[in-house]
């Protein structure tokens, strides 16, 4: 007796070779392709998927052309907004004060001399609920500080250094993928937290010798809650503080590009800390700006706020996250963390996943599988060659496949 196998292959099949998505579940398929379809026209309306992908550059803190400084923010519950810091004695002046232009958006402009780097700064809103201390959410560098009675706050910090020279090249992807995954803050044997620079001199060199092809970073943006591993986001543009400056982290990747390593990251878009005072978390007073309400925003198993994919501002936020941290910090890719939690609205607690009922039910967050792949088209448009790996338990057909055969355009699953 023969018998005849398929060849091993890491090449995604197409969808249609499943006999019961091309059977049973064909309509399920076809509507979820339909929905995603539907859901790009409403998040863009009709703008380019780059244009809509500028929260980081509209919002925050920025030069303008002339020298002068512009800060947005979009804070739709708040009555008023000043800007604090060390250039005003930590005040709510009159000259600092931001004006609502429309849509919820605040704004903000300074003449040059007004700011230096490395000052530091928050902001203080006012709102039905009170006042409030927040940083921005664009903020791309924020530091943690202790007061007189011990306790961590956070302020954000004019950045604004000598640009970045770099030197290298992105590594051409060629062959199969060796991941070495690492924490830079626990990258190295002493009792301490290591930096950005301890890796790049002494780490970097061992990971190539050992024949490891990609790096793949753990916990680059910035968290309150160093036991985290750097899964409870707060500031998501600003590279943890606790490893160094953004500049050192764009030395270890121009480094590694140099030595032949791809650099990816894990992007944690499946929820954030609840933190409000250096978080996302009622940023404007409120959870709405953001998250889901009531229960449906809450993450019953890590304690932290669930994303509203659905919400256009939300979406926004997030696709420039994305493309972010490919421009500014020419990362090779993204490993989203924590997927099965976003494709499902009880996260896949306690399931099994042993039906494709599962799949298509009403627990599935269709508009986290249409982030998904919008996110996906996103990162093929700022770079054709960045890598993308979803790590997800359930088993979610189309992960892999193609956003024209109704999937998330996936290049990699990782099955934890």
């Amino acid at each position: 007796m023969s018998l005849s196998c398929l060849p091993i292959s890491n090449q995604p099949r197409a969808l249609r070779d499943d006999a019961l998505l091309n059977g049973v579940y064909a309509g399920s398929l076809r509507r979820r392709q339909e929905y995603c379809a539907v859901y790009k026209q409403r998040m863009l309306a009709e703008q380019g998927l780059l244009d809509f992908a500028d929260w980081h550059l509209y919002f925050g803190l920025h030069r303008l052309p002339g020298g002068d400084w512009i800060f947005r923010e979009w804070l739709p519950a708040a009555s008023a907004v000043f800007l604090l810091g060390d250039f005003n004695a930590w005040q709510a002046k009159p000259a600092y004060a931001l004006q609502a232009v429309d849509d919820g958006v605040w704004e903000l402009r300074l003449p040059a001399e007004s700011l230096r780097h490395g000052q530091q700064y928050r902001l203080l809103l006012q709102s039905e609920k009170g006042d409030f201390w927040r940083l921005p959410s664009a903020a791309r560098r924020t530091l943690r500080r202790k007061n007189a009675a011990g306790e961590v706050f956070f302020n954000a910090q004019v950045w604004e250094p000598q640009p970045y020279a770099w030197r290298h090249e992105h590594p051409v992807f060629s062959q199969a993928l060796l991941v070495y995954e690492a924490h830079v803050g626990m990258a190295q044997s002493e009792a301490k937290i290591g930096s950005f620079a301890e890796f790049t001199a002494e780490l970097l060199p061992r990971i190539v010798e050992s024949g490891y092809n990609c790096l793949q970073l753990m916990a680059l943006a910035q968290h309150p809650y160093y036991a985290s591993f750097g899964y409870q986001v707060s500031n998501f543009f600003a590279p943890c503080d606790l490893f160094g400056s953004p500049e050192e982290l764009k030395l270890l990747v121009d480094q590694a590009h140099g030595l032949g390593l791809l650099v990816i990251m894990d992007l944690v878009h499946a929820h954030t800390v609840r933190n409000s005072l250096e978080g996302l978390g009622e940023l404007d007073g409120s959870r709405y700006p953001f998250f889901h309400a009531g229960t449906r925003g809450e993450h019953p198993a890590w304690g932290s706020y669930c994303f509203d994919y659905g919400n256009r501002q939300c979406c926004r936020f997030l696709l420039s996250n994305c493309r972010y941290w490919l421009e500014e910090f020419r990362m090779d890719g993204f490993r989203f963390d924590g997927v099965t939690s976003m494709l499902y609205k009880d996260h896949g607690l306690g399931r099994n996943f042993v039906s494709y009922d599962d799949y298509f039910s009403d627990n599935v967050d269709e508009d986290a599988y249409a982030y998904l792949g919008l996110a996906n088209e996103l990162l093929k448009l700022c770079r054709p060659q960045a890598l993308s790996i979803a790590e997800d338990v359930s088993g979610m057909p189309g992960l892999g496949a193609s956003r024209e055969e109704g999937g998330a355009g996936f290049d990699f699953r990782l099955a934890m």
